[in-house]
């Protein structure tokens, strides 16, 4: 019996359909989780955003368990306003990986637990895209490398132009990977960029599901996790019931069928496959509105 959900956000809940799933998830999403929640199941969002821009979905379904945010560095309970995991990068080794990439002119952002960081002199586009993305405007300095002297870093995310400079980030990073990894994901909105995250290494959202099961004392086992891209397969894999959206890579798709029983594929975030995954394993009637 499923006891608890782990929600992949961007291509899971949120799409890119302004004013149905874009900005936020579509109301008979944001109702159904929170009808959901009120039942007793565990609901909680995984994201490789900043954990603040989980703030709103999570305030608005009432979610009031623990969130993984900034792609596994922050575990938190966001309505109790109690944080129980923040895995913070050294300042040493945020410098000189800050330096390295903004020696490449590549459009680099900093991030706390409540906030996010970018040089004045590379703000533009997509500093644009993606305060929409993350509903919060950055904090501009004139300077990222003085200006982590004074933060407690969590992630730093390079923003790679297209999949060329993403692999040219990949080959910079190999250099500099002691004690760190290397993560990407997508937002339909953003298309081509693609973000990276780089977290403290051994920190990601596999890690962060481990904690949400011992936290809340519920297994893996019975445990719903739904993703679009293969790197959600990191925390999904751990779960014993598997979903993946009609918009998720072919890769994602075929290891969630591989499932059997327990894995189904969805219908796309733009037809909310995420209450189709939800009624195939009998969580919701999909005949109801909740």
């Amino acid at each position: 019996m499923i006891q608890g959900l782990i929600l992949d956000v961007d291509g899971v809940l949120v799409g890119s359909k302004q004013g149905y799933n874009w900005p936020l998830p579509n109301q008979e999403v944001i109702k159904t989780l929170k009808h959901l929640r009120e039942k007793g199941v565990i609901v909680s969002l995984c994201t490789g955003k900043g954990t603040f821009a989980i703030h709103e979905i999570v305030h608005l379904a009432h979610l009031d368990n623990i969130h993984i945010g900034d792609g596994g560095a922050v575990v938190v309970d966001i309505i109790n306003n109690k944080i129980i995991e923040q895995h913070t990068i050294a300042l040493a080794k945020t410098i000189e990986v800050l330096t390295m990439l903004l020696s490449h002119s590549i459009y680099t952002e900093l991030y706390t637990q409540d906030g996010y960081y970018i040089q004045k002199n590379q703000v533009g586009e997509k500093t644009k895209k993606h305060a929409a993305i993350l509903y919060k405007e950055p904090i501009i300095s004139d300077s990222l490398i003085q200006k982590a002297n004074e933060l407690n870093i969590v992630k730093i995310m390079p923003v790679a132009n297209d999949e060329r400079q993403k692999q040219e980030i990949i080959e910079l990073f190999k250099k500099y990977d002691d004690g760190l990894s290397l993560q990407w994901g997508i937002h339909p909105t953003a298309l081509p960029y693609q973000f990276g995250i780089i977290t403290l290494k051994g920190i990601s959202k596999k890690q962060a599901a481990q904690t949400i099961s011992k936290e809340t004392g519920i297994r893996l086992e019975d445990m719903l996790g739904i993703g679009d891209g293969l790197t959600d397969w990191n925390f999904i894999e751990l779960c014993g019931y598997a979903g993946a959206m009609g918009n998720a890579s072919q890769e994602l798709k075929e290891k969630v069928t591989a499932r059997g029983e327990r894995g189904y594929i969805g219908k796309s975030v733009d037809e909310n496959g995420v209450l189709d995954i939800f009624n195939h394993f009998k969580l919701i009637d999909g005949s109801k509105e909740y």
